[in-house]
């Protein structure tokens, strides 16, 4: 497939980047090490539905190229990317929200990393941090933060769920060749791309193509989804005590600015910053500007060292 390249590829190419493998709960998670490894800060990244390290990448690049006291570690979901699917869970919150403390703890991160989730891996924080994960700060962008089958998309939902199940049902050529139709992925990507700019659509759409399709298996991808339409973060927030970022979207088609405000006011300590004309794609089109509301939250103030 072509790869487009992206318009953050200066900054990222700038990162200092390791590839790593560790064994969690039984199987291999891989996952991806940004910026200095003795810095200040460490943040360990989720990415959201169906993605895998690649989509948070942007963010990452900006922060860690222009801050050297931050250091993310970007995993691969069980049964997403190049991570195996989990042997000893099901692929259900639970089983995530487990890996998630299982992965911190085998990189002796309990209690200092700062968490960070995205979309789905919103509600894998907060499940998890609910759980009592322990974390000094959480940051959850494009949180989900209301039920899906009770939203303004209810019916959308709905039908997603048919066609997730009917990719499951339907004999594996034919229900693999279903779960990635190129057709359904680039209608997603559409509906979800607010920006007008055609360089930055054509790179978000491939990059949609290129990445939407990388899970292990169809049982995995009908779990995951079954639980991203199933919780949602509102669950979880009045039991998570710690200072807790939302980076939401005033444009936002699957969690209206409303209902943001609303979940704000559910977590104890709560800061929620609203970014204007963009969408569920925030990580894609405005990672400069995330990027810089993560670093005022996650650090002191003063200049980096040179």
């Amino acid at each position: 497939m072509k790869t487009v390249a992206s318009p953050y590829a200066g900054l990222v190419d700038a990162v200092e980047v390791r590839t790593q493998k560790v064994d969690v709960l039984g199987s291999a998670t891989r996952y991806w090490e940004y910026g200095p490894v003795g810095a200040e800060v460490t943040i360990v990244a989720v990415h959201g539905f169906r993605g895998d390290h690649n989509g948070l990448e942007s963010i990452v690049a900006h922060l860690c190229a222009n801050d050297p006291r931050i250091r993310v570690i970007s995993p691969d979901l069980p049964g997403f990317g190049v991570s195996e699917p989990l042997h000893y869970d099901v692929h259900d919150l639970a089983g995530y929200a487990s890996w998630l403390r299982a992965f911190l703890d085998r990189l002796g991160l309990l209690g200092t990393a700062v968490v960070l989730g995205h979309s789905f891996g919103s509600i894998v924080v907060a499940a998890a941090l609910g759980g009592g994960l322990p974390a000094p700060r959480a940051i959850l962008i494009n949180p989900i933060a209301s039920p899906a089958l009770s939203g303004p998309n209810a019916v959308g939902t709905r039908l997603a769920i048919f066609y997730y199940w009917l990719g499951a049902r339907l004999p594996e050529r034919l229900g693999f060749w279903i779960l990635r139709w190129r057709l359904v992925t680039r209608g997603i990507s559409i509906f979800m791309t607010k920006s007008k700019d055609p360089v930055l659509r054509r790179w978000v759409h491939n990059q949609h193509d290129r990445f939407f399709g990388a899970f292990a298996n169809r049982q995995v991808v009908l779990d995951a989804f079954r639980a991203s339409v199933s919780h949602d973060v509102s669950e979880y927030a009045p039991s998570i005590a710690i200072p807790v970022q939302l980076i939401a979207a005033e444009l936002d088609d699957i969690t209206p600015v409303a209902d943001n405000e609303a979940l704000a006011r559910l977590f104890p300590s709560a800061d929620l910053k609203m970014i204007p004309g963009v969408g569920h794609l925030i990580h894609y089109e405005v990672p400069a500007e995330a990027a810089r509301q993560i670093d005022a939250f996650v650090l002191p103030q003063s200049p980096p060292a040179s």
